[in-house]
């Protein structure tokens, strides 16, 4: 079997595993590939705020450059202004899944402008099947809302800016 066949299928492998994370909204696929006693692909491929990071690591003897996924599926960050260090963010405090209204088809907890107290609902996050209500840390207006219903969130990630 030639060298760079298998790493050119490597390759084309890399390029699916970061196709699976992004149309089954994945964070991580993490895989081991044993070609013999000598020679392994570890892949793990995550993204994190939409971004698609690809990590590999091979024998030094059996190192092939990696192509990184198409770049739809990284898409460049918004500007220097990193929401995370706006001093009005609110932040997850695990990871899960966020949902903006208390059940499908009602209305949401928060909107833009909207006048809040502290210690009312922002927004639900389902982590291992129950459901967490995050309450406002403290009153304000609600000046942006940085997640969408049903996606999922990472612990520490921005999820509402308060002023």
């Amino acid at each position: 079997m030639g060298n760079k066949s298998t790493r050119d299928s490597d390759v084309s492998f890399i390029q699916a595993l970061a196709e699976v994370l992004r149309d089954h909204d994945l964070t991580e696929v993490q895989v081991k590939r044993e070609y013999g006693e000598a020679d392994s692909l570890n892949v793990r491929v995550s993204r994190q705020q939409q971004q698609t990071i690809v990590q590999a690591a091979a024998p030094a003897a059996a190192a092939a450059p990696v192509a990184a996924p198409s770049a739809e599926a990284a898409p460049a960050a918004s500007g220097s202004d990193d929401p995370a260090s706006h001093p009005g963010a609110v932040t997850s405090p695990m990871v899960g899944t966020v949902y903006m209204a208390p059940e499908p088809g009602a209305s949401a907890f928060i909107s833009v402008g909207r006048e809040i107290k502290e210690g009312e609902t922002l927004l639900i996050i389902e982590a291992m099947k129950t459901m967490n209500h995050i309450p406002a840390p403290r009153s304000g207006t609600i000046k942006r809302i940085l997640v969408e219903d049903a996606s999922p969130v990472e612990f520490g990630a921005p999820l509402v800016i308060i002023e």
